[in-house]
């Protein structure tokens, strides 16, 4: 098989990948009406977070932060052990970060091809590109403490959250504006033809509603940045930030595949440095960066005299790669252990702020099995799975809700939407554990099992209508979802502005039934602050985040 047909192999892998790693991401969504009268499991009918579990990083930060490799995370080796032989191929032929980077700089353009020689410059190997590698061990040093902070920037999680949280629903906005103007015109046609795409769009792309995300405008700038850098950096994020591929290239130091550079057939056009999407020195003449190469092949398809080739045991002599005979990577072993105590530090800094215990948010209510606080925020990766398979758009990604720690991890918003009370589709999505998958028992409960509890309402009787204006209404205990019902009513005498006595049937919250789920708040009619809202006391996963509900005798 000619180079040229590998090459075409290898630009055939990018596309099935990220078409495949898209497609998992449309269906990690869930449309059904969900019948209390029926407890029945529903669940997602495919294996959605297969993608994330095939991310070495993730098992490696996991294992590190919790002590355990969770279930299909044991799928990581598929790509770590090829890698310790052939190279860096998972960021030439399967990640569909990588696989869009790579495209969006190759886009050709005349201000492009006029620059040839920045181009070429470009190319070479810079410095910047050992960032990664300190990007990498910091978030070692941070695992190693308990925090997960490798899925703000490990590429799989990072493009999962931007699909799934900004992307798809900017999409379906804009479809949805676009079909309101066809419409709105009074022209027919128009209305028509504007009507059908979004109708194509709604079948192909778009959930059953449209969603809203909490802080979609900052995971929108990250991923418009990354790829926009690529117009200026050809693949700038997986060259200098990515710490994934830094993790990838440290396996790949010693692989026994490798570019073969034969020196007298070379004429110095320098067409591979121009190919290169790795900027790891594929010209002869120059120390060739084993570590860096993502074996996208463009240099030996590029090279008009044959003298390059990828091969099994290259020669390492006209390789040039260090005189030790080996793809050393190119770090600063005083920066490494710095970045890594650095990680390390950074978890009792984030830790000993006030946002983390002793002023945490009670309104930062955790999706229902997640961990204790401390596991949860050791296993969560900032995917979006739970967000993007959550029915009723109720889980969204916190900004500085639960201080810098916990940025983009989920939470419950319940104005937006409530915690379904039959639905346990978070914790089949979930990838590392963070949030339990619950059995439809141990999520609503039974004889044995008490419910799983996210938090616990509590009325603003300044704003209930039958509290504050003596006004009739029972939306609050209509909606409550548990059997018995944890909102229930009192027949109360009020007096009007007249004086005159009103009989108002008036709310109150039991919170020994309460589950937090947030339906009463969700259908409050006050808008703007609801009248009743729901905080995370009270909350199952919790031993001291909790209600007070009699004195201890000392």
């Amino acid at each position: 098989m000619t180079v040229h047909a590998v090459r075409n192999l290898r630009r055939a892998s990018q596309v099935v990948f990220f078409l495949v790693f898209f497609w998992l991401v449309l269906k990690t969504t869930f449309e059904v009406d969900f019948n209390p009268s029926e407890l029945s499991e529903i669940r997602l009918p495919y294996p959605v977070s297969i993608a994330l579990e095939f991310d070495p990083l993730v098992g490696l930060v996991t294992l590190l932060a919790s002590g355990t490799l969770y279930k299909g995370l044991l799928w990581s080796l598929a790509v770590l052990i090829p890698t310790i032989f052939l190279g860096r191929f998972f960021c030439g032929w399967v990640c569909p970060l990588g696989s869009l980077n790579h495209w969006i700089s190759g886009i050709r353009s005349e201000r492009r091809s006029r620059r040839g020689k920045k181009l070429l410059e470009s190319n070479r190997y810079k410095k910047y590109q050992r960032i990664k590698y300190y990007v990498f061990f910091f978030c070692l040093g941070a695992a190693l403490f308990g925090s997960l902070q490798a899925g703000l920037l490990d590429p799989l999680p990072l493009l999962a959250r931007s699909i799934g949280t900004a992307v798809l629903p900017a999409l379906h906005s804009a479809g949805l504006a676009v079909a309101s103007f066809a419409t709105g015109t009074g022209i027919a046609p128009i209305g028509a033809v504007g009507q059908g795409l979004y109708d194509l769009l709604s079948v192909t792309l778009l959930p059953f509603r449209q969603a809203h995300f909490h802080g979609i405008v900052l995971i929108s700038l990250v991923f418009v940045t990354i790829l926009v850098l690529n117009r200026v950096f050809t693949r700038f994020w997986c060259r200098g930030i990515c710490p994934l591929g830094a993790m990838l290239g440290i396996f790949s130091r010693f692989a026994i595949f490798g570019l073969h550079k034969d020196d007298k057939a070379c004429n110095e056009c320098n067409r591979c440095l121009l190919a290169c999407q790795g900027a790891d020195n594929p010209n002869v003449g120059s120390q060739w960066r084993q570590s860096e190469c993502h074996l996208c092949l463009n240099c030996q398809a590029a090279c008009p005299e044959g003298a390059l080739a990828f091969k099994f045991f290259p020669n390492k002599v006209s390789t040039k790669t260090n005189p030790a005979g080996t793809s050393r990577v190119d770090a600063s072993r005083r920066k490494l252990v710095a970045s890594f105590i650095g990680g390390l530090t950074a978890v009792p800094l984030f830790r000993a702020g006030d946002t983390h215990e002793a002023k945490r948010s009670p309104f930062v209510v955790r999706p229902p099995g997640s961990l204790p606080e401390d596991d949860f925020l050791g296993r969560c990766i900032r995917c979006g799975q739970c967000m993007r398979v959550c029915p009723n758009n109720a889980l969204h990604p916190t900004l500085l809700e639960s201080g810098l720690e916990g940025l983009w991890t989920p939470f419950l918003i319940a104005k937006i939407g409530y915690c379904e009370p039959t639905c346990t589709l978070c914790g089949q999505v979930c990838p590392t554990g963070a949030i339990s998958e619950l059995t439809l028992s141990q999520k609503v409960g039974d004889e044995e099992t008490p419910p799983n509890r996210i938090g616990t309402a509590f009325l603003d009787r300044g704003r209930c209508l039958p509290w504050a204006m003596a006004t009739p209404c029972i939306v609050c205990e209509e909606w409550c979802p548990t059997s018995p019902k944890a909102i229930y009513l009192r027949e109360e005498i009020a007096v009007d502005r007249q004086g005159n006595e009103v009989s108002v049937a008036r709310p109150h919250v039991d919170p020994a039934l309460c589950t937090g789920c947030g339906a009463c708040e969700y259908a409050c009619p006050v808008y703007d602050r609801k009248a009743i809202y729901v905080t995370s006391v009270g909350e199952s996963r919790s031993e001291t985040n909790q209600i007070l509900l009699e004195r201890q005798r000392t």
